[in-house]
């Protein structure tokens, strides 16, 4: 009976989307009814959806916008719970109470197979997964699947290989973008001595200093010793962290952090992206392309005042690691497989990349919707990705080691940018929390 009604509001989301005057034109998709020439009802008046992600602020607002255009198409009321930054703290008790929203974003894809395992997902519809095909790579809809079952939709990508800087700051000291680690700490240095703090590090969101360790790892240490750490196949005692963290510590140094160490351990994201584009205090945040919507929050424009170079190159390898964003049906409603079609199509892709910050999967979203030229740049990134690009580490492991705050590799790598000395602490402290996920 469930795939009976929501193969009807499938079809009837159809006609509402070809029906509304301002969209696009799209191919309506497998097990979808022909869209007509005009007229047609809203198919889910009346229906109401709870969707829970981790956004805050300008990234709430953009997905918000979204899942009004949604709204609009097919009459769905749709309410937004912001999880906060451990997803699963929040889902994990809603789940246990019965009582989950319909639709989840999960920022791990690890979490897919562990609420798999639970039973607490619901199979993608034929509907949906026709989507996925004809809009995304076999990659990722792997990333949303669980034991050979699709469950998710990568609906929001991310490029987390990106050093942003304050133009300014790096004229006033008279450096160039850097191309090698080596320039890296050189520059930082310079600016320095100019007289500004060179990084704002969000030292109290843990997850943004596992980014930073996954590209210098993949950079010194390569793809298949990176693939090796991932599964816990290598302890993190192995040389290769104790070389990945020797270079870290070249650039936490007290000196180097805007409000020094410890006001960094005070910092959390978006906060540290402020520290550099709306007070002007730092000149360098290491994190991902949704930086960019930070930074116009605070006033910069992406590609003027506010822009990026590659992470810098550590070792023999270029790092690109990508991290991504998953929408899974938590509940049997009769809206949440409409809503993951949507959101898994051109039409819906196309509407979010139009905002900043924001890159899509999809390989059918046109990159002429993105904001701008940088943008445009990254985006094609994400969808020609090639061998040697990896998916973000953290978000690979089990939640307990690698997406729980104050817990597991988020812990430990705070710990570790309060003292940057102890590197074999830090080494002895990741494989006993590693061990414990992993068992």
């Amino acid at each position: 009976m469930r795939k009976g009604r929501t193969a009807a509001i499938l079809a009837g989301l159809a006609v509402a989307v070809a029906a509304c005057g301002n969209a696009p034109t799209t191919t309506a998709p497998t097990g979808s009814a022909s869209a007509p020439a005009s007229g047609g009802a809203k198919p889910l008046e009346g229906v109401t959806l709870e969707v829970a992600a981790k956004w805050t602020g300008a990234e709430q607002k953009n997905f918000e916008q979204v899942l009004k255009a949604f709204s609009d198409k097919t009459g769905a009321k749709v309410t937004y719970a912001s999880t906060g930054e451990d997803t699963g703290a929040y889902l994990g008790p809603r789940i246990q109470g019965g009582s989950p929203p319909d639709v989840a974003i999960l920022p791990q894809p690890g979490l897919v197979q562990q609420y798999a395992d639970q039973d607490a997902l619901k199979p993608l519809s034929d509907e949906v997964i026709s989507e996925i095909d004809a809009n995304y790579t076999p990659y990722w809809k792997e990333l949303g699947s669980a034991d050979g079952q699709v469950y998710g939709v990568l609906i929001k990508a991310a490029h987390k290989s990106l050093v942003w800087y304050r133009g300014q700051a790096f004229e006033d000291a008279g450096v160039q973008p850097p191309t090698t680690w080596d320039e890296l700490v050189t520059a930082a240095q310079t600016v320095a001595d100019s007289g500004t703090p060179p990084f704002s590090f969000c030292g109290a969101s843990g997850w943004t200093l596992t980014d930073l360790f996954e590209n210098v790892y993949l950079s010194t240490a390569g793809p298949e010793n990176y693939d090796k750490l991932s599964k816990h196949e290598i302890p993190w005692t192995d040389p290769t962290v104790t070389t990945a963290l020797e270079k870290i510590q070249q650039i936490v140094k007290n000196d180097f952090l805007v409000d020094g160490t410890s006001g960094t351990m005070q910092t959390d994201f978006p906060t540290c992206v402020s520290k550099v584009y709306g007070t002007d205090d730092a000149a360098m945040v290491i994190e991902a392309d949704f930086v960019a919507v930070e930074a116009v929050q605070s006033g910069a424009k992406v590609g003027d005042e506010a822009k990026y170079f590659p992470f810098p190159k550590v070792g023999d390898t270029a790092p690109v690691v990508l991290g991504g964003d998953v929408a899974v049906a938590m509940k049997d409603s009769p809206g949440a497989m409409a809503l993951l079609q949507f959101l898994a199509s051109k039409e819906g892709g196309e509407i979010w990349a139009k905002l900043p910050g924001y890159l899509s999967p999809n390989k059918n979203v046109s990159p002429t919707n993105y904001p701008d030229e940088l943008t445009r740049q990254l985006g094609q990134t994400i969808v020609s990705a090639g061998d040697a690009v990896r998916y973000d580490m953290s978000d690979l492991a089990p939640s307990a080691f690698g997406g729980t705050d104050g817990k597991g590799e988020w812990k430990v790598l705070q710990d570790f940018l309060r003292d940057p000395s102890d590197i074999k602490g830090a080494q002895e402290a990741l494989e006993s929390e590693a061990v414990k996920a992993w068992k």
